[in-house]
Parts: C-alpha cells; sequence; structure tokens
C-alpha cells in the first residue's frame, strides 16, 4: 500500500508517494503553471504506482473544504492569476479513482507536525502551524482534529497595529492592503527596501517591523486558541527571526498570561526539510482511506 501526497503551492507542486510508516519512498517538485497542465502533471506522476491506495492534497488557497458545499475541492477566490473556481480535487479522484482528504496548505502543515510530535513520543494536544513566507498562513490542530468548519483559519489576514516605523507603507495584500499577509509576507520586503527579503541584512530594522506584527499575530492566537505549541515555518522563518519575535511577543504580552518558556513555546517546524505539509497528507490520507472503508 502506498499513499500519496500533493503539496501545492503557489510556486510549485511537490508531489510524493509514501508507506504505511509516512516514510516517502518517491517524489517529483515541479513549477506551478496553469491548473490544466499541473494537475495533469500530479495525475501523471500518482499513475506510476499501482498499489495507490489514497492521497492527500495541502492546497495553497482560499479552498472549498465544506464537503456539503457544490464546490467542493476547488480552489476559490486565490489572487494566484488563472487559478481561480479551478475544481482541483474532482479532476485527481476522476483519473486515479482513490480517495483524497483536502485541505489548506497550512493545515497539511499542522497535521505533519502534530504527527511528528506523536511519532517523538512528546505528544500534544494542541498546535498552531504559520507559514511565513510569499504569503502568511495558519493552521491549528486540537485533540487531532482542525478547526474551521465553516471555512478553514484564514490567520494570515488579521488586521494588526502598524509600526511607528512603518506608518507611510501601505501594505501589499490585494484585498485588505494592511493585513498581516499585506505587512509581514516576503514580497513585503521588495514592496519597501526594493530587493527581496534573502538579500536583506540580518541588520536592517525591516526585520524588526516583520517581528513585530508576527507577534502581535502570535498574541491574538495565544489568547484565542490557547495553543500548547505555536509553530512558525515558511522562507522568512529561521532561528534569528524567531529570537526577534519572541523578544517582541514577551514585550507585547507584557506577562498577560503563563505560556511557559518562549524558546519551547514558539519555535522551528520538528519536520526537516520543510516536509511537514508531506508527512501531514500520508497521515490525511490514512486516516480518509479508514473513512471509507
Amino acid at each position: 500500500m502506498l499513499l500519496g501526497s500533493i503539496e501545492a503551492g503557489g510556486t510549485k507542486f511537490v508531489c510524493a508517494v509514501g508507506d504505511q510508516n509516512y516514510q516517502v519512498k518517491q517524489s517529483v517538485t515541479f513549477p506551478t503553471t496553469d491548473p490544466a497542465t499541473t494537475i495533469q502533471k500530479s495525475i501523471e506522476f500518482f499513475q506510476q504506482f499501482s498499489n495507490l491506495s489514497a492521497i492527500g492534497i495541502a492546497s495553497f488557497g482560499p479552498i472549498e473544504i465544506r464537503r456539503s458545499a457544490p464546490n467542493y475541492g476547488f480552489v476559490t477566490s486565490t489572487p494566484k492569476p488563472g487559478w481561480k473556481d479551478i475544481d482541483f480535487v474532482g479532476p485527481i479522484q476522476q483519473a486515479l479513482n482513490v480517495p483524497v482528504y483536502w485541505t489548506t496548505d497550512v493545515n497539511g502543515s499542522a497535521y505533519g507536525e502534530w504527527v511528528a510530535y506523536q511519532q517523538a513520543g512528546q505528544a500534544l494536544d494542541s498546535l498552531v502551524y504559520y507559514t511565513v513566507g510569499t504569503g502568511i498562513g495558519a493552521g491549528i490542530v486540537n485533540d487531532g482534529h482542525f478547526i474551521g468548519s465553516q471555512g478553514h483559519p484564514e490567520l494570515g489576514h488579521v488586521y494588526v497595529k502598524k509600526h511607528p516605523n512603518d506608518a507611510d507603507f501601505t501594505g501589499i495584500c490585494p484585498f485588505h492592503s494592511d493585513c498581516l499577509e499585506g505587512l509581514a509576507s516576503g514580497p513585503t520586503f521588495k514592496a519597501r527596501l526594493g530587493i527581496a527579503g534573502q538579500n536583506v541584512p540580518l541588520s536592517n530594522p525591516t526585520w524588526d517591523i516583520i517581528a513585530y506584527y508576527v507577534a502581535q499575530a502570535l498574541i491574538q492566537t495565544t489568547l484565542a486558541f490557547r495553543p500548547a505549541k505555536i509553530i512558525i515555518g515558511g522562507g522568512v522563518s529561521s532561528e534569528f527571526f524567531l529570537k526577534k519575535v519572541r523578544q517582541q511577543f514577551k514585550e507585547l504580552l507584557n506577562d498577560y498570561i503563563e505560556v511557559g518558556r518562549l524558546e519551547d513555546y514558539i519555535v522551528m517546524p520538528k519536520v526537516a526539510n520543510n516536509g511537514s505539509a508531506t508527512l501531514g497528507d500520508f497521515a490525511l490520507a490514512a486516516k480518509e482511506l479508514e473513512n471509507n472503508y
């Protein structure tokens, strides 16, 4: 038996197959182009495996996750050109005839982290996974279940208070301008400074501004959900960045509630090499297979 994973990002797709222990056996990565081409490449990868039993898909969004909705399995109001209102799950199921678990990219990563802690004998009853990169999003797992029945959380689009040294920056979100994603995602470095985030020196004060916004979001999440742990992944995430976020978090929270040692509360992903979503997809595929039989 093999389990499938599609980590569908706005820039690239990562398709993989794994065994019952969620170990990757084979994978392929290719650019996200138009929907027909990209979905067909995914199908062709999985058609190599006659013993494929189920697939987990963790996709960029927004997506429709309500199984009762007529457009369940669709990418919906995404700003990604060409992908708005696209049926994703339908073509996969039609071509491969296997059960499919459909969720967001950050939900997939959150579930993968939850499984990884279980596998390490450090089971958590709850966690929140944030990705901070080209976009910002978050998935929440509580007692093995996702939060959000009418739709998935959109924590990247909460509003935050502007940093005093960032008052003139309008933000880049096409929907909200200065929401969290509009102020703190990776492309905001280039919008502010004219250079990509990976080329911005660590001494640049923009890092403190980004950390200020992310810390506010983590405080909102902490106060709303009280998770056992918050995990920060994505292209902007690093121990250098998390140190700044923890410092801002501590100052802004001002000891209002106890969250424990911040180095244990706000952490980097446990799964190495950006593999959280793939692990989560395998586990969710296994769960979907069990529910179908």
